[in-house]
């Protein structure tokens, strides 16, 4: 089973992650800030990471630059989760090292369709 790493600070939005990866039989990992998704993505190495980049301590922008900084984990692919949506945030994501990105509020069909995308033989 794929395991899929969500750092998400919202309980409500982690809720909705968590139903939409149960249902596509996927093993959910929680981190409710930045540091703790580091630490989880070195300790727990998921097949993949969604981000999301407004989090307490340090954002996701830098979450995702200490996880792309660490040789193990480096190749983790990494989705943006966020409610930023102004033009040049996606850059912004991309720049900090995710390989996708997901504006908030998202349809779960729309990000379960991305999950696949980066695993797609779950």
């Amino acid at each position: 089973m794929k395991r899929i790493l969500v750092v998400e600070d919202t309980e409500d939005n982690r809720q909705i992650v968590r139903d939409m990866l149960d249902a596509a039989g996927y093993e959910m990992l929680e981190a409710l800030d930045g540091l703790t998704g580091v630490e989880m993505a070195a300790s727990e190495k998921p097949d993949l990471i969604l981000m999301d980049i407004q989090l307490p301590g340090i954002d996701g922008y830098e979450a995702t630059r200490r996880i792309r900084a660490n040789p193990a984990i480096a190749k983790v692919p990494i989705i943006a989760v966020t409610s930023y949506a102004l033009s040049g945030d996606e850059a912004k994501t991309r720049e900090a090292g995710c390989d996708g990105y997901v504006a908030k509020p998202f349809s779960p069909r729309q990000l379960l369709a991305m999950v696949r995308e980066f695993l797609p033989d779950a």
